[in-house]
């Protein structure tokens, strides 16, 4: 998927037998933007049903093609719905999208250069930036005020004092600052955790 592509959310099982869908979303209403694609470039149209069950429609030539049938609905499961980036609005202050992380330089608090931030993981505790160094394996940073003190996505970099760097109590840490945060959805931009 390009990086100009926000993952919003991902079809999963069917739920009966007339096409409709399980969708797990990472939004707070999916269906505001439009036609969601995936990753071969298809575009799908989303009406809710229900608690998390929705009508699916593949935008085809112009129109929609309901998916119709329990079988149907079986072949999109683990689907991923992506929205180009620009279609977001602009974070607040101290708000990142997690993708506009991936890629940044991540260098310790004494300005040398740890490695570049392959993925950001979210399993539901928590995000953790993985940094991927040329010369080691990669290192796995919760994403939190006192590990992470400073994110400048304008200027492509993170600061990061993992527990295991810091060595004196004055370090980063002093540079902390904003009140806690919580993480939000794909929409709502994520907030370091402190």
């Amino acid at each position: 998927m390009p990086e100009s592509h926000v993952l919003m959310g991902v079809i999963g099982r069917p739920h009966g037998v007339r096409g409709l869908v399980r969708v797990t979303s990472y939004a707070d209403d999916l269906t505001a933007y439009g036609p969601l694609s995936d990753a071969k470039g298809r575009r799908f149209v989303l009406r809710w049903r229900g608690e998390g069950v929705a009508e699916i429609a593949e935008v085809v030539a112009g129109g929609e093609a309901k998916v119709a049938d329990r079988t149907a609905a079986e072949t999109l499961i683990n689907t991923r719905l992506y929205v180009d980036r620009a279609q977001l609005p602009e974070p607040d202050d101290d708000e990142f999208y997690l993708a506009d992380l991936i890629g940044l330089a991540a260098f310790g608090c004494d300005g040398a250069r740890i490695g570049t931030i392959g993925a950001v993981h979210d399993y539901g505790a928590g995000a953790s930036l993985e940094i991927e160094r040329e010369d080691d394996q990669p290192l796995l940073v919760p994403f939190t005020r006192e590990c992470v003190p400073l994110v400048d996505v304008v200027g492509g970099r993170v600061v990061i004092e993992p527990p295991f760097f810091a060595d004196d109590a004055d370090g980063c840490r002093s540079a902390a600052a904003p009140s806690p945060a919580s993480l939000r959805s794909a929409t709502s931009p994520a907030q370091r955790e402190r």
